[in-house]
Order: C-alpha cells, then structure tokens, then sequence
C-alpha cells in the first residue's frame, strides 16, 4: 500500500484525543470522520485523503479500551497506522476492526511524505530510505486482509454468530 503521510509525532496520544469521547455515543461511525484527532489538529478532517498513513509518536492510542479511536482513523481515510509504540489496547483494537498498524521505534518519516509500505514483511520506504517494522503475525495479516477479526472468524467458521 501506499499513502501521505500526516505526522503527529508526539508520545501519549491518547484515545480522546483520536476521537472525543462525546462523539462516540452512536452507532453511526461514519460520523467519527468529523471529529477524528479535532483537538490535535482541527484541520485533520480537511487534509486526510482515503488512503493516508498516519504516523505518531510513542505509546500511541494510550488511554481507554474503547473501539471508537481506531475506528475513527480508519473512516476518517487512514489505511495504516505507524508509530514509535502503541498502547497494548489499541494495538488489538486495530486490528480486530482491520486498521493496519506497524511500529518503528527510530525513523525520520516527514510529514507530507509518500510511503510505501508492505505489511507481511514490515518494510516500509520513504524515498531511498527503508524502515524495518516488527512484522505482524500471519494470523494478523490474516485478519487484515479479511476487515477485521469479526468478517474473519466468520469467514473461517471458528466461532458461531
């Protein structure tokens, strides 16, 4: 995949900050497109472009388990996260609804650039410059390609609906 990027490089983005938590109480998600990361950058809504990468700092999606945050990336248009870590609940929050996310510690990534990333080896290239992700599982990958883990395990018949 490739993308844009848009750079919020700052430890502890937690999820209120991704998406207000007076925001989340419906059940219509594609509104969350209107409030993603408005108190970080109240210009976000006007910049993403379906298909942008979004890049922040450490401990990334910090803060309360809710579902809403990644939900709020992937319909706002990211199609993947990176970040220097992740909070451990929003790691699995991604993937589990089918927002790709790859950690890279130490990289230079500029905002506005253009990266390629391939998520089965964890590469990602920025120009000339290649970046090592830690390489997510083949069950993960698995569960990406699917749209998350619910189409997923449907898919596979592992647990009845």
């Amino acid at each position: 995949m490739t993308g844009r990027v848009h750079l919020y490089d700052i430890d502890n983005i937690d999820t209120d900050r991704i998406i207000p938590g007076k925001y989340t109480k419906t059940l219509d998600v594609s509104t969350f497109a209107d409030h993603c990361l408005e108190d970080l950058d109240s210009d976000f809504k006007h910049k993403v472009q379906q298909g942008d990468v979004l890049v922040g700092g450490w401990n990334f999606g910090c803060g309360s388990s809710r579902e809403q945050a990644p939900i709020a990336l992937k319909v706002s248009g990211i199609s993947v996260v990176i970040a220097r870590s992740f909070s451990r609940i929003f790691y699995r929050n991604a993937i589990n609804i089918g927002l790709p996310i790859l950690e890279i510690p130490d990289h230079t990534i500029a905002d506005g650039a253009s990266l390629e990333i391939d998520l089965e080896s964890g590469k990602v290239y920025d120009g000339n410059t290649e970046y090592s992700a830690s390489p997510l599982p083949q069950v993960m990958i698995d569960i990406l390609n699917e749209g998350g883990l619910v189409p997923y395990l449907k898919k596979h018949k592992t647990y009845t609906f």
